[in-house]
């Protein structure tokens, strides 16, 4: 739901009726639905996108280390796409900042994230303390308050794709999905792809 209207999130349509966008729609999914097993207040999660079809014709021997109904999905469909979590991300002290330090060798095919965030009514922002810590105490408190978690994946191609959770309505069936609903995410994902 959206937490200014109480409405559903909009989505932007299904995702992109072409084979590689329903891949990466998949992919995108999986990812946010792995991270919501954790619980909320979770830390940043940043993932390669590899197409595993192409990862087992770089590499013959990943076909006996992969679980085999990654391999099988890999088999029916030469775009399926495999998460890969990157650890030991930078310290830093932005979102922006950190995805400005990430650069993909060309052997990934794209970039996913999930985020959690605190989202208010903009007319939650007026009036706020000019001190920062001061001014988020007064966010989180806010009655109209949502937790939203957010996961976004791009791929080489131009392909991208959404899912939003909130915490109100935590169940896998609100999930929303789009291709560009978080169209500042998604753009900074891309950048980290650019050469």
């Amino acid at each position: 739901m959206h937490p200014a209207t109480n409405e559903p999130f909009p989505s932007d349509g299904p995702a992109p009726m072409d084979h590689t966008g329903r891949a990466l729609d998949r992919a995108v999914r999986e990812l946010e639905r792995h991270v919501a097993r954790g619980g909320w207040d979770g830390p940043v999660r940043v993932f390669a996108l590899i197409r595993t079809a192409q990862a087992i014709a770089r590499d013959p021997s990943l076909r006996q280390q992969l679980p085999p109904d990654l391999v099988a999905s890999a088999d029916a469909d030469p775009e399926h796409v495999t998460s890969v979590e990157q650890e030991g991300l930078p310290e830093v002290d932005t979102l922006e900042e950190l995805l400005g330090r990430i650069a993909w060798p060309p052997t990934v095919d794209g970039a996913a994230i999930v985020v959690e965030r605190i989202v208010v009514p903009p007319e939650a922002e007026a009036g706020l303390p000019a001190d920062p810590d001061a001014a988020v105490e007064q966010l989180l408190a806010h009655p109209a308050r949502e937790d939203v978690r957010m996961a976004a994946g791009v791929l080489r191609s131009g392909h991208s794709a959404c899912a939003l959770r909130t915490r109100r309505h935590d169940d896998d069936a609100a999930v929303a999905s789009g291709t560009d609903l978080v169209p500042g995410l998604v753009e900074a994902l891309r950048r980290t792809l650019e050469d």
